[in-house]
C-alpha cells in the first residue's frame, strides 16, 4: 500500500527540506493500527524539529508531526481496545503529516460524539499540555491568579478554560493587540500585550496589587525572567517552550540563535529559596514515553466539561508548507490544522 507523506529528506535542518513524497506503508503490527489520517494538528515542536532544534529530533530522514485524528482502517491481531471503522484521535513521536500512519493502539483515543476530525486533531496535545501544566505541576487552586503567555494559541485557549473551571483568575498576554479580542471572547479575566521593554509594569499595571500564583510560560527570554520576578512567593512558573528562539524563514540563523542562547535568563537556586519560588520545565515527550503517567491524566482531563476545541486556521494537505509559514509568524490563533 502507498501513502503521501510531508518526508524531511535527507534530514533535518531547513524547512526547504520538507518534501511530499508518496511512499509504501507496511502492514500494522500485532499491537498496532492503521489510521488514514483525516486532520493533522501543528505544534511549535514541529517547527524546531524541522529546525533540528528539537531535543527529540530524529536522526536522518522522518515524517515530522506530533499529533492527528482520522479512522482506522486496519488492524494487528493481537489489537483488543479499538475497532476497524472507529473515528480516533491520537498522539506519535513525529510521523504524523502522512494520509496514513501505523501506531500502537495505546496512542489513540475515541473521537467525542459531534467532533470534527479538525477538531479532534486539535485536543490532545495541546490540553495535556494546559492540564499538565497547571495542575499536575502548577498546583492550581481556586482563587489562583494565572499569567498565560501565547494566549490565544492552543495551549492558551485551553489553559485559560481549565483554569477558570478551577476557580482562578486568569491574565492573557498576547503577541499583539489583534488578538486581545479572542481572549475576551474566551473569558479570560483580563489580557495585554507582550512588549519586551515594558513587560513588568504592564504586567504589575494588569495586576493591580494582585498575587501572582501560577505562569504558563513559553517565550523565554526577558519575558520568563520578567513573569518569574512578578510572582508572590510560593509562586510556580512553568515553563514548557522558547518561542523567542522562533523565527521566519527556511533556516535558522545561527548566530542570532547562539547570541539568544547566550542571553538566556539565569535563576540563581539560593535566590529562589529566599525568594520561596520555584520554575519548573516540561516536555510532553516525556508523557508520551510513560503511557501509564499520560492515561492517568488524559482521564482526568477528559472528564472536564471545557467545550469544543478552537480551530483557528485550516490547510488542505498539498497547502502544509504554507501553513508552516504562517505559524512561523506568530500571528495564528487557536489551533492550525491540515486536512488530508
Amino acid at each position: 500500500m502507498q501513502r503521501k507523506a510531508w518526508r524531511m529528506i535527507p534530514k533535518a535542518g531547513s524547512i526547504d527540506n520538507l518534501k511530499l513524497i508518496e511512499e509504501p506503508i507496511d502492514e500494522p503490527k500485532a499491537h498496532e493500527i492503521q489510521v488514514e489520517v483525516k486532520s493533522i494538528g501543528f505544534n511549535f515542536a514541529d517547527v524546531f524539529a524541522m529546525f533540528g532544534l528539537y531535543g527529540a529530533t530524529p536522526n536522518g530522514s522522518f515524517v515530522p508531526g506530533l499529533e492527528f485524528s482520522g479512522v482506522v482502517t486496519k488492524a494487528g491481531k493481537d489489537v483488543r481496545e479499538v475497532a476497524i471503522g472507529q473515528r480516533v484521535m491520537g498522539v506519535t513521536r513525529f510521523g504524523g503529516y502522512a494520509t496514513h500512519i501505523n501506531l500502537d493502539e495505546r496512542y489513540v483515543k475515541p473521537m467525542p460524539g459531534g467532533w470534527s476530525f479538525e477538531q479532534g486533531a486539535a485536543y490532545l496535545v495541546q490540553a495535556l499540555t494546559a492540564y499538565y501544566g497547571l495542575l499536575e505541576l502548577g498546583n492550581l487552586k481556586k482563587g489562583d491568579t494565572v499569567l498565560v503567555h501565547s494566549a490565544a494559541g492552543g495551549v492558551g485557549i485551553w489553559a485559560n478554560r481549565i483554569a477558570k473551571h478551577f476557580g482562578a483568575y486568569t491574565i492573557g498576554c498576547v503577541g499583539n493587540e489583534s488578538k486581545l479580542k479572542l481572549l475576551e471572547e474566551q473569558g479570560y479575566d483580563q489580557g495585554f500585550v507582550r512588549n519586551e521593554k515594558t513587560f513588568r509594569q504592564d504586567l504589575k499595571k494588569v495586576l493591580d496589587g494582585r498575587r501572582l500564583n501560577i505562569v504558563m510560560e513559553c517565550i523565554g527570554g526577558k519575558i520568563l525572567m520578567g513573569s518569574y520576578l512578578a510572582m508572590a512567593p510560593e509562586g510556580r512558573l512553568i515553563t514548557y517552550g522558547s518561542a523567542h528562539y522562533a523565527q521566519p524563514g527556511a533556516k535558522p540563523n545561527y548566530l542570532k540563535l547562539i547570541w539568544t542562547y547566550y542571553k538566556r535568563p539565569m535563576l540563581d537556586p539560593q535566590k529562589m529559596i529566599e525568594q520561596n519560588k520555584s520554575v519548573m520545565g516540561f516536555n510532553l515527550i516525556y508523557l508520551y514515553e510513560n503511557l501509564d503517567r499520560m492515561y492517568e491524566i488524559l482521564n482526568k482531563l477528559m472528564k472536564l466539561d471545557l467545550g469544543e476545541p478552537y480551530v483557528g486556521h485550516t490547510f488542505k494537505f498539498d497547502q502544509l508548507r504554507e501553513a508552516v509559514s504562517l505559524f512561523q509568524t506568530g500571528k495564528t490563533t487557536g489551533k492550525v490544522v491540515v486536512t488530508t
